[in-house]
């Protein structure tokens, strides 16, 4: 399976909005997170994977330490399901959080479980609707509304027509 280019947590203008709300005083965990941020954006996943296990060792019950430490444990050591399991784990601690989705969305794209991302990032959006990453990383996965009239092939002239009228009057709908 050819990976995928990690297109939102390692992109550099994502990462300088990112904005954590945790107290200005740096203690262990957090210097060792913001290391593991910045090897994870340099794609030094092993390096990082060390930094990211301390932090959540030393504060564990952080959802972004959580998160993270299992983003690179996909990355660096393709550990699939422990790294789905802490990502989901993250979750309920802060469902408001797009972040979170968005890296156990990339843990199952590596795992190749794209069907398993797609259901992420749509939960996703239901807490935080407004982020434009998580719609980003929709569309860049390829994810097409369903055909208007499913028992027709989506090429037939009659769903193709109707589909372009559903798109004008969503368009049409949505606030601006």
């Amino acid at each position: 399976m050819a990976t995928q280019r990690m297109q939102l947590n390692l992109n550099n203008e994502d990462f300088a909005r990112m904005k954590f709300d945790w107290a200005a005083d740096d203690n262990e965990a957090m210097r060792d997170f913001k290391a593991g941020i910045r090897l994870l954006r340099n794609r030094s996943y092993h390096c990082a994977l060390v930094y990211f296990r301390r932090a959540n060792e030393l504060e564990c019950g952080n959802p972004y330490f959580l998160s993270y430490y299992g983003l690179t444990l996909a990355l660096a050591e393709r550990k699939w399901a422990e790294a789905e399991r802490l990502c989901e784990a993250a979750l309920p601690l802060r469902r408001n959080q797009p972040q979170l989705y968005l890296n156990l969305a990339e843990v199952c794209l590596l795992a190749g479980k794209k069907r398993d991302a797609v259901e992420t990032l749509e939960v996703g959006l239901q807490h935080a609707a407004r982020d434009q990453r998580l719609h980003r990383m929709i569309q860049s996965l390829g994810v097409r509304k369903s055909a208007v009239l499913s028992f027709l092939d989506r090429r037939h002239p009659l769903n193709r027509t109707l589909g372009k009228v559903r798109h004008r009057v969503r368009k049409f709908l949505a606030p601006h």
